[in-house]
C-alpha cells in the first residue's frame, strides 16, 4: 500500500521509513495512522529486519500544529468529530515488533520528540533541538512521553525537562541520554542506517524475541500513560493559559500566564 506522505524503501533487510511533510513534518491523526500502518506492514515482511525512521525537510518533526487548531477554534470553524484519537494511533506504533533507529537531523519538538522516543535508538547532531515544551504552552506532556522519557534518562532529569519545557541542543540531549549517537548533521541518516544494518545482520527471530522480552511491560505502561495524558490535555485545552501559550509562541514573545 502506498502512502503519499510516508516514504518506504527496503535494502539489505533494512527499511527506511521517511516522513514527507516538509519542512516541519507536523503530525496529526491521519499521519500517525499512516505511519502505524506502514510499520505494521513491515512487521509482516520477512525482507525487513530493522527500520530507520527519517524525515524530509528542516525538522525531524515539529509536533502537532497547535496554532492551526487554536486559530480554527478562534475563527469558530466547526471541529470534525474524530473516530479515533491521536494517541490510540500512537499505541499502534508502540505495539510493533521490528527495532527502529530514528535519524533526528533537526528539531524534534513536543509530540515530535514523543515520536522519536518510540524508536529503540536515536542518532542526532549538534544542530538538532529536542524539547518536551508542553508546559511552556500551557499544556500537558503527551505521546506517551511521561513513560518513555523517564525510562530513558531517569525520573529526575525527565521531570526537569517536562516542568521547564527546556529546549536541548543535540549535544546536550546526547549527553543526557535522549540520543545514542551524536554525529555531524549531514551524517545522521548514514549512521542511523549503519546501526540498523548492525541490528539486521543478526538472527531476526532472536532479535525480535529479545526485544519483546525487554519490552514486557512497555506497551501496557505506554497505553496507561497516553490515557492519562489525553485526559489532562483535554482539560487544559480549554484554559486561557493554553491559548496564550500557543499564541505567544508563534508571536515569539514571553507568555503571560494567569493560571486560568
Amino acid at each position: 500500500m502506498e502512502h503519499k506522505e510516508i516514504g518506504l524503501s527496503i535494502q539489505n533487510y533494512v527499511a527506511t521509513v521517511e516522513l514527507k511533510r516538509p519542512p516541519n513534518n507536523f503530525l496529526d491523526i491521519e499521519f500517525i495512522a499512516q505511519l502505524a500502518t506502514v510499520l505494521e506492514g513491515l512487521d509482516q515482511n520477512p525482507e525487513c529486519r530493522s527500520i530507520v525512521l527519517a524525515a524530509e525537510g528542516k525538522h525531524f518533526c515539529a509536533g502537532a500544529n497547535l496554532k492551526k487548531r487554536v486559530d480554527d477554534e478562534s475563527a469558530g470553524k466547526p471541529q470534525t468529530a474524530q473516530p479515533r484519537h491521536l494517541y490510540h494511533e500512537a499505541q499502534r506504533l508502540a505495539r510493533t515488533h521490528k527495532p527502529i533507529v530514528a535519524a533526528v537531523h533537526g528539531s524534534a519538538i513536543g509530540a515530535g520528540l514523543g515520536l522519536a522516543l518510540v524508536a529503540d535508538f536515536r542518532v542526532t547532531c549538534p544542530e538538532a533541538r529536542l524539547a518536551a515544551n508542553f508546559t511552556a504552552l500551557g499544556y500537558h506532556p503527551g505521546f506517551g512521553m511521561t513513560y518513555t522519557m523517564p525510562r530513558l534518562i531517569g525520573a529526575q532529569k525527565a521531570s526537569w525537562l517536562f516542568l521547564t519545557g527546556r529546549r536541548l541542543p543535540g549535544d546536550e540531549a546526547f549527553a543526557m541520554g535522549l540520543a545514542d549517537r551524536l554525529v555531524a548533521q549531514n551524517e545522521v541518516r548514514h549512521y542511523a542506517l549503519e546501526m540498523a544494518h548492525e541490528l539486521a545482520k543478526n538472527a531476526p527471530l532472536a532479535v525480535q524475541a529479545t526485544r519483546e522480552t525487554l519490552h514486557l511491560e512497555y506497551f501496557e505502561a505506554f497505553r496507561a500513560a497516553t490515557e492519562r495524558e489525553s485526559f489532562q490535555q483535554m482539560m487544559l485545552r480549554e484554559t486561557n493559559d493554553f491559548k496564550e501559550g500557543v499564541k505567544s509562541g508563534f508571536e515569539r514573545r514571553p507568555p503571560q500566564f494567569t493560571g486560568s
